[in-house]
């Protein structure tokens, strides 16, 4: 039987674990709104639109991380301009967006002749190579994210299931969504350099999509979106580390693997009270 506690001696997968759950907590929350408001391709377009600003801040030689935000939350705050004030619906303004970002992205890519190790780990993740500097960068983004959550927490939840009923009551629902957005876009800033481009949109949805599943409130959905990111993180993390494979994608199956298991009792389940 394998020592359960013989990856953690080893310091980067220490680096991988607190980075991993970060991501986890980061995501689920964030999450939450995507998978209730229907932002899943919302997530996956500023995943792919943050590549240029990594690619930029690779070529002017500055964390990548902080090029990568930037580009993100820009995209995330100009896929809202476009669809107000072009009228067009918002997943053409997401179409648009995304496929011109992720284009600059791949046009820069193809100009540098040097190696490229550090943009292939956005592309792809590479959470066991997070450095010191890395993941106190994403504690700060991470900790941001669910500051401002907390703060407009209610605001959000009021616009997301009232829109109507919010600006009845006062409330800005242009303001709120943009703040949402960019949210939306750090949160996928900071979890880039974990799991990948490639993947972020994995931990933003699934979590959150598993505990819908199950959860009757609001509350339940949270704590189990939480749940379900932190649980396929850790094991994601363990799992690779034993079978030699590569940790973001792991994590992702992991996540992946609890949604089919409870899809598959819910569905079981409702089938006996039917039958009944």
């Amino acid at each position: 039987m394998p020592d359960l506690l013989e990856p953690l001696q080893y310091a980067f997968v220490q680096r991988a674990l607190l980075a991993a759950v970060l991501v986890a907590l980061v995501c689920a929350s964030v999450g939450v709104f995507v998978v209730l408001r229907g932002l899943a391709f919302l997530g996956d377009a500023i995943a792919h639109a943050a590549f240029p600003g990594v690619v930029i801040a690779f070529l002017v030689k500055i964390n990548i991380v902080i090029g990568g935000s930037i580009a993100a939350v820009a995209s995330a705050l100009a896929i809202g301009a476009v669809a107000r004030r072009s009228g067009l619906k918002e997943d053409t303004a997401i179409g648009v967006v995304f496929s011109g970002m992720f284009a600059i992205g791949i046009v820069l890519f193809s100009s540098i002749r040097t190696y490229t190790g550090d943009l292939l780990g956005i592309l792809f993740g590479d959470v066991l190579g997070v450095s010191a500097d890395q993941l106190m960068v994403a504690a700060i983004t991470a900790a941001v994210v669910l500051v401002a959550l907390w703060i407009i927490w209610r605001q959000l939840v009021f616009v997301s299931f009232d829109p109507i009923g919010a600006a009845a009551a006062g409330l800005s629902t242009v303001r709120y969504d943009t703040l949402l957005l960019g949210l939306i876009g750090l949160a996928i800033a900071v979890s880039v350099q974990i799991v990948g481009v490639v993947l972020v949109v994995a931990m933003l949805v699934t979590p959150a999509a598993t505990a819908r599943l199950l959860a009757q409130d609001l509350r339940a959905l949270v704590v189990g979106a939480l749940l379900v990111a932190v649980l396929s993180s850790v094991a994601g993390i363990w799992l690779s580390y034993y079978i030699n494979a590569a940790s973001g994608g792991t994590i992702v199956l992991v996540a992946t693997t609890l949604f089919g298991l409870v899809w598959t009792g819910r569905t079981i389940a409702r089938s006996r009270v039917a039958a009944a």
